[in-house]
């Protein structure tokens, strides 16, 4: 399962634990997504000269890579509150309709997963977004009449892992738009150094921060999430020193290898290999032999393993690439691999 993953970007019991206090608070302390904090920021600057709330901003890009963290920064930088949701949680909508009817002027509203709300929670936000206002039906039947009521102007931040199951109306009502792009390995060796202080750590060396970075996946949650076990393992095994050494032992103990590949990673490519010659392989076919829900494999397992380029989609099916069998140490058929 996701959530069981030390290398699952999903947001796990333990994360809750500490991401609030490792969370940057403005786009000065937020490492990473150059780019997208250059534009964000003349965006902010912009609607602070106009004395006026900030468009509304669609984030999108897989877990893990700091989007409730840039909805908190949008708030801290505009000197606003936040208040955040998730899709799932808005279920009826009477819910939303009440939550934005108790917002103050300029505040940020944060919906996680806006992808999963419902269509009829979808019709609340469409004026909500555009016109600052929602319509209320009074009566039923040929006496019902609509009822329009003004709500404070504010900024909707919504973020999503899947953009492309946001309904055209929704996504076109976003003036903002960012895409968040995977860390680099010393980008997250930054932010591990940055969590090792507000973690007190004892001491962490360069070259421990740089391993931990390489196996984390391109993902700030994955690399904090790294650093805790390492840390506990220096603590236990050691004298509180995360060194390269120690990293190393303490994710191999982990079953991370050094491209941050687990257990499933390396089951599911043993698999293809050894009974289907490494493909191609169909979706269904790979769920029923590893024992894995489908959507789990396509959503979890392969995206990063097309990312290192060890698995291509074909319209025949799934297939290892030789860069897949020579990191598993197999020979590939046709003499290629080890």
């Amino acid at each position: 399962m996701e959530e069981e993953r030390l290398v699952g970007g999903g947001l796990q019991a333990e994360d809750m634990q500490i991401e609030n206090s490792l969370r940057p608070h403005n786009l000065r302390e937020y490492v990473g997504q150059q780019a997208l904090k250059d534009r964000l920021n003349i965006s902010i600057q912009a609607a602070l000269k106009r004395h006026e709330p900030l468009d509304h901003i669609l984030l999108y890009g897989p877990p893990g890579l700091g989007k409730t963290t840039l909805a908190s920064i949008v708030a801290s930088e505009m000197g606003q509150n936040i208040r955040i949701t998730s899709g799932p949680a808005i279920e009826r909508p009477g819910d939303l309709a009440a939550m934005l009817n108790n917002l103050n002027q300029g505040d940020v509203l944060f919906i996680d997963e806006i992808h999963r709300l419902s269509r009829s929670v979808e019709e609340i936000l469409y004026p909500a977004m555009e016109d600052f206002g929602i319509d209320i039906m009074l009566g039923k039947g040929p006496t019902a009449r609509s009822l329009r009521v003004d709500i404070p102007h504010f900024t909707l931040v919504g973020a999503t892992t899947r953009v492309g199951m946001l309904s055209a109306p929704l996504r076109d009502r976003f003036g903002i738009i960012y895409h968040l792009e995977m860390y680099s390995p010393e980008e997250l060796a930054r932010i591990v150094t940055r969590s090792a202080g507000i973690l007190k750590v004892r001491e962490v060396h360069k070259e421990a921060m740089l391993e931990i970075a390489r196996r984390s996946r391109g993902t700030p949650r994955i690399a904090n999430r790294m650093l805790k076990r390492a840390r506990d393992f220096a603590e236990v095994r050691g004298d509180g020193i995360i060194t390269l050494d120690c990293a190393r032992d303490a994710l191999q103990m982990e079953g991370v290898d050094e491209l941050g590949l687990d257990k499933t990673d390396r089951t599911m490519l043993t698999t293809m290999m050894e009974r289907f010659a490494g493909g191609p392989v169909g979706l269904d076919t790979l769920a029923a032999t590893t024992g894995e829900d489908a959507g789990t494999i396509e959503d979890v397992y392969e995206p990063y393993l097309m990312q290192l380029g060890f698995l291509v989609k074909t319209p025949r099916g799934r297939i290892c690439t030789e860069l897949a069998w020579k990191h598993m140490g197999k020979t590939m058929p046709g003499g290629k691999g080890e």
